[in-house]
């Protein structure tokens, strides 16, 4: 099996998968030396079969909802059994847009560990030790035990903390590697992005305006009343009470990227405009993206760089 890219997601970041999976072949030089698959939850029912179930996060009890906008985070961990426990892999969260060569990712020394990422940013990081799971290259013939469904399943046993999972510390501390910030560069956009993550969900471009869809965190180790008043929020408002609208990213380059990705996909039937059409209408996408795709202006070829 050749080395392939795994794009996990659900119905509500498809179209940003679709856009993350055409950014990796616009932009390298080796297209037919790897393969990319995109993992959609409504493959893998084991994960609705848990809906309205509390599992354990980050030591509090959560309530798994399928319709949550990052309920496909736990097939991050199924591209080795899909590949058989052979071979390379790199993963990635469908809100990631390749501006390099994922080749050079793919064919990267692994110096024999088994699992290359980056550390999370902010106290996640720093207090954490939380290890950003959301990129990762993987030497699938030394994760045997990655058992994503047995393992997902765990969560709702309390023998698993869900955020312990996803941070990877359940892992042996020295199977693990780091690649450069930059091959998973949260929110940041410069001449040396590879792979540019739009992680702060707040401000996604493509959901600009529509009403919040996601959980935040509820707990906080360097102010924890914050966690409690969120505890209560959820408690008495539901899961996404108060929480408002998506807001504009504050980098436009930024969005005009994501756009000028989607152009080229509309252009070259990639996505269609009737797939667009029903992202809008469920409101996966923002109301106005045909007023910003009918002003963003063309990409230049690869190596990608945005027209300023």
């Amino acid at each position: 099996m050749k080395p392939t890219v795994f794009i996990h997601t659900n119905h509500k970041q498809k179209i940003g998968a679709l856009v993350a999976a055409y950014a990796l072949k616009r932009n390298t030089n080796h297209a037919d030396q790897f393969d990319v698959k995109i993992l959609d939850t409504a493959d893998y029912p084991f994960l609705k079969h848990q809906e309205g179930k509390s599992y354990l996060r980050d030591g509090v009890k959560r309530v798994w909802l399928y319709e949550d906008l990052q309920s496909f985070t736990p097939l991050r961990f199924i591209p080795p059994e899909y590949m058989g426990y052979e071979g390379r892999a790199v993963v990635i969260d469908p809100d990631i847009f390749a501006v390099a060569d994922i080749w050079d990712l793919l064919n990267r020394d692994m110096q024999g560990k088994a699992i290359i990422c980056r550390a999370r940013s902010g106290p996640k990081g720093l207090i954490d030790r939380c290890l950003a799971s959301s990129v990762m290259l993987l030497d699938c013939s030394k994760l045997k035990h990655w058992q994503c469904q047995t393992q997902f399943h765990e969560l709702f046993e309390d023998r698993r903390d869900y955020s312990k999972w996803v941070c990877l510390k359940m892992e042996d501390p020295d199977s693990i590697g780091f690649f450069e910030n930059e091959w998973n560069d949260f929110d940041k956009f410069t001449p040396q992005t590879k792979l540019l993550h739009n992680t702060r969900r707040l401000t996604q471009p493509w959901k600009t305006g529509l009403p919040t869809d996601w959980r935040p965190a509820e707990r906080f180790r360097l102010f924890p009343p914050l966690g409690w008043l969120m505890r209560a929020r959820r408690h008495f408002f539901g899961e996404y009470g108060l929480l408002g609208n998506y807001r504009a990213h504050p980098d436009p380059n930024q969005e005009r990227l994501f756009f000028g990705l989607l152009k080229e996909c509309l252009e070259q039937g990639i996505i269609t405009n009737k797939q667009l059409d029903e992202e809008i209408a469920s409101s996966h996408v923002r109301t106005d993206a045909y007023q910003v795709l009918d002003k963003t202006e063309s990409l230049l070829p690869a190596p990608l760089t945005i027209p300023l």
